[in-house]
């Protein structure tokens, strides 16, 4: 099996000729140390070298080329990150009508043309490739707002909060499609990343995931089903509470299976 061929069978049947690999995203730090031990120059060359069988390449993380220079979401206003909790441009928000007068990104400024060409040489490479893009509504809805205001704001102003996720989303879902529709046949699956869980439990309430999570995560799953395409899902923490609700959005694979988060054992995790 070449490795894209491994990959499709693992996320389809659970099971190929042997246990699937991905070296997964090592910190910048300690690529020196792999660079120089195996004797690459880059993660693609490192990723080659130990037999990865898929590539991850995300759209929006590494392919947005805005020419002032702006980010795909400005949500600090300018300002340098501190936190967390740091107040985002709607901590403040209570209409509607800021969320819709906020200038916000155009899909037209990630350069698909670099994309393919990444993928194309993954691909050639014999590797399956996880892409779209990494969609992390979660965490930037919540640094719109700054995290501790977003909860309190699913409460206080709901309102809100859904038409900031619905931005969001907008852009995503778009940038989604237009990816499916140039180059969704080198594309094995859709690998998106939101961080659910602290090492204790959900973020938030399994009721307030339901209300202001699921309903959008879905959304990517169901668009990319209709591609044709896998879901994998990276989410860190003790998200036990709501694995079920995921398994039955559509999800195809969890990242990581952190078994050290509570909950989130070897035999709870099987079951």
């Amino acid at each position: 099996m070449t490795g894209r061929e491994r990959y499709r069978a693992l996320l389809q049947n659970r099971k190929a000729d042997k246990a699937g690999f991905w070296m997964g995203n090592p910190h910048d730090d300690t690529l020196p140390a792999y660079y120089s031990f195996f004797r690459v120059n880059s993660k693609e060359e490192l990723g080659h070298k130990l037999h990865d069988d898929f590539a991850w390449i995300p759209a929006d993380l590494n392919y947005w080329r805005h020419p002032q220079g702006e980010p795909i979401f400005d949500l600090l206003g300018g300002k340098a990150r501190h936190s967390l909790g740091q107040p985002g441009v709607f901590a403040e928000c209570e209409d509607v009508r800021e969320v819709e007068a906020f200038h916000w990104p155009d899909v037209k400024h990630i350069d698909l043309a670099l994309l393919e060409s990444d993928i194309d040489r993954a691909l050639a490479r014999g590797m399956g490739v996880a892409g779209g893009t990494w969609s992390c509504f979660f965490h930037i809805v919540a640094d719109f707002f700054g995290m501790e205001n977003y909860f309190i704001k699913m409460y206080t102003d709901p309102g809100v909060v859904q038409a900031v996720t619905e931005r969001v989303m907008a852009f995503y879902l778009e940038a989604n499609q237009l990816i499916y529709e140039k180059m969704g046949g080198k594309i094995d699956a859709l690998f998106l990343g939101n961080d659910f869980g602290s090492q204790l439990d959900l973020l938030i309430s399994p009721e307030s995931f339901q209300t202001f999570v699921l309903p959008y995560f879905k959304q990517l799953i169901d668009q990319a089903k209709r591609a044709g395409k896998y879901v994998m899902l990276h989410s860190c923490g003790a998200i036990d509470r709501a694995i079920p609700m995921l398994i039955d959005a559509g999800i195809d694979a969890l990242h990581p299976l952190q078994a050290k988060a509570r909950g989130m054992n070897a035999e709870n995790l099987a079951k």
